[in-house]
């Protein structure tokens, strides 16, 4: 199970990387989304479901969302203040 949480925990700090690092908003988005997704997977395997269920549904699904729906929202409407 050790294994399992360190190769999590080299997930999530690629994934945070790939956020940090790439150019593209939609990747970063993503990339965030997946440390969230293995974070919420660390929390289950460290025994805390409610909190594993937490992180999935807010973490990685509503923040992905909303960061999504507002890129939608600024490139329809230009982005001009």
């Amino acid at each position: 199970m050790i294994y399992v949480a360190g190769l999590m925990g080299l997930a999530m700090l690629g994934a945070a990387i790939v956020a940090l690092a790439t150019k593209s908003t939609a990747v970063a988005v993503i990339a965030a989304g997946l440390v969230s997704l293995f974070a919420s997977v660390v929390f289950v395997l460290l025994a805390a479901p409610d909190v594993a269920m937490t992180e999935a549904a807010i973490g990685s699904g509503l923040t992905t969302f909303l960061f999504f729906f507002v890129l939608s929202r600024i490139r329809r409407e230009g982005g001009n203040g």
